[in-house]
Formats: C-alpha cells, structure tokens, sequence
C-alpha cells in the first residue's frame, strides 16, 4: 500500500493539467523569446554595462565570421564574446537542466517538494569532487575528472538513498527525504574532512569557490559536455513523458499498464544523478532551482510532463541568467556566489510549499 501523502496528491496534481489544457505553443515561443532577451540583456550587464545594441552586434559579428558589422570596441568585443556570453549561455544550461532533473525527481518520487540537491545528490558530488580536486583522485579520468567524479559521487549519492527508502520494493516517501538528510549530513561531514585536509591553501579557495556555486571563470569550452547531457536528458524524458504521467499515478497504475516501474526508476536515477552531477561539476552546488521551476511550470500548463518539461527547463535558465545577473551586480565590483543567493531566495519559497502542502 502507497504511503497516504502520495494518492490524492498525485492525482490531483496530474488532473490538475488534464483539466487545464493550456496552448503550449504560444506559451513555448513567449519563454524562448524571453530566454533570448535575457540572454542578450544579460551579457550587457555588469561592472562594464555594454548596451544591448553593441551587445548582439558583438554576438552577431563573431557568429557570422566577420560579415555582419560590429560598431563594439575592441574592450567591448573582449567582454562580450569572451567573458560574458559564454558565461551567460552556461547558466541558462545549467539553470534547464536542474529544472529537468527537478521534473525527474519529483515524478520518481510523486511529491512536488523533492529535489536532487534535497536527496544528498550535491553533497555526493561535492565529496567526490573535492577529493579530484584536491587529491587527484579522479585524475585518471581525463580532461573530464571533475565532471565524471561529480557525477559518480551524486550517482552513488541517490543510490544510496533509493536503497535505504525501498520497503518491501516500493519507495517510502517519507523514509526517501529522512534517507537523504541522513545521507547529505554523513557527506557533508567527509567533505568537511577532506577540505581541512588540503595540501595547499589554493587549492583549499578553490574547492570552497567551487562548492559555494559560481558561473565566473566560464570558458566556451566548458559548455559541451552540459550542453549534451541537458539536450539528451530532456529529449528523452521527454519522449517518455507518458511514463512519467503515469508514475504520478502510483506505482501499481503503472505497472497495471504494462510499465516496468523499477527499471524506469533506475533510469530515472541515472538520469538525475548525470545532471545534476554535471551541473555541479561546471558551476558548483546551485540549489532550488530544481524545486522552484517544475512548480512555476505546473502552475502556467498543468501536470502534463509533456508540457512541464520544456516550459521548465526554459524557465530554469531564465531564472539562473538573471540570479546570476543579480550576483555579479549587487555588490559590483565583487560578486556574490550564485549558489548562495539561490539559497537565499529559494529557501523562502520552500517554506511556502511546505506550508500549502500541510493544508491539503
């Protein structure tokens, strides 16, 4: 028997969209319209503001090799296309995937309050991470160690956490969330290890950077390997968006309807866990947005994952741009870690889930 927070809730939450039958399209166009606005504004804006004007002539002039004109500087050109546009682009990625990996995680568990970080998922890739960084043990790994060893310590992080919540093969809400705090602390307390340990202080500050959540120091070269992962992850929850559907059910609708629940869990797992482990690697633990997104998305087109899922992760970049914005201008010229503010504006809006969820 399901745990009695899941039913009603799932249903309602699912019905919710089926009733609704929002136009998608219009929707979707407005969000990448508004994506490429920000994007464009965002680059402009800093401790140098550069107008959005020169800033897509900028843009459009590297794009075209040369033929479309640029009335930019030459310090303009250097901030734009160097230090701000891939910047920008790499937070609008991560910003999507946490948003879809947000999506996956609350259809595995059917409780809109779930979220990869919430699961002990950041602080896996943190303790894996910090210790690539800071020891080489991941160095075998290549050009990718840090993303590979992030996203085995946020894999093994929810395995962990799956395996301590299942209850005569089923997930026990309420055993998952304890699982992972219980989870989340054990690592946090390694990583505490691990970090006192440095061998040198700069290694130290950059660990520390590293975990506060931070877009600076972008490179152009460091948004392929997300870029992938967000595009493959979200086409292909995507198109098994009625699976998701009717995991929101419960699992016996599920299975009933010829679904192999567990291994899509599994799949589900591993698809949340090269995401959010991913994301984590480029830009450090950047939390809520998988909470906050997914809910946006439900309340403007419903249930539907068909739907959740694009306008979600649409909305998730859009949010991580302008917190970014907001990160580097709010204290000019010194910026504040985006995980942080995150953290500070996020942390209210949970609250208020939390407080709505008690009412029902």
């Amino acid at each position: 028997m399901l745990h009695r927070f899941d039913i009603p809730q799932s249903v309602a939450w699912f019905k919710a969209g089926v009733r609704r039958r929002p136009r998608l399209r219009p929707l979707l166009v407005l969000l990448i319209i508004l994506a490429i606005i920000s994007i464009v504004a965002a680059t402009g804006l800093g401790a140098v503001n550069i107008p959005a004007n020169v800033t897509s002539d900028i843009v459009l002039n590297h794009i075209t090799q040369g033929f479309y004109p640029s009335n930019g500087t030459l310090l303009q050109q250097n901030i734009v296309w160097n230090l701000r546009l891939p910047r920008v682009l790499l937070g609008f990625v991560v910003g999507a995937a946490l948003a879809i990996a947000g999506v996956a995680m609350q259809a595995l568990v059917r409780n809109q309050l779930a979220d990869p970080f919430l699961l002990g998922v950041s602080p896996g890739a943190e303790m894996f991470g910090t210790l690539g960084m800071l020891f080489g043990v991941f160095s075998f790994l290549g050009t990718y160690a840090l993303s590979l060893s992030a996203f085995l310590g946020a894999a093994f992080s929810l395995l962990l956490v799956y395996a301590l919540s299942r209850v005569k093969n089923k997930i026990v809400i309420t055993q998952l969330l304890l699982s992972g705090v219980v989870v989340a602390m054990i690592f946090q307390g390694i990583t505490k290890v691990i970090v006192l340990s440095a061998p040198n202080a700069l290694g130290l500050h950059n660990a520390e950077f590293w975990m506060s959540g931070s877009l600076a120091n972008t490179k152009w070269s460091f948004l392929g390997l997300p870029t992938i992962v967000m595009l493959t992850c979200g086409i292909f929850l995507t198109l098994n968006y009625r699976v998701l559907n009717l995991l929101i059910m419960g699992e016996e609708t599920a299975a009933t309807l010829g679904i192999s629940v567990r291994s899509f869990q599994k799949i589900l797992l591993f698809v949340t866990s090269l995401l959010a482990g991913t994301t984590i690697a480029v830009s450090g633990t950047i939390g809520f947005i998988g909470l906050i997104c997914p809910h946006f998305a439900r309340l403007l087109v419903g249930g539907d994952h068909r739907k959740v899922l694009p306008v979600a992760s649409l909305i998730g970049g859009i949010l991580v741009v302008w917190t970014d914005v907001l990160a580097r201008t709010i204290l000019a010229p010194e910026e504040l870690p985006l995980g942080i503010l995150t953290s500070i504006l996020g942390g209210p809006f949970f609250i208020l889930l939390l407080k709505k969820n008690r009412k029902h």
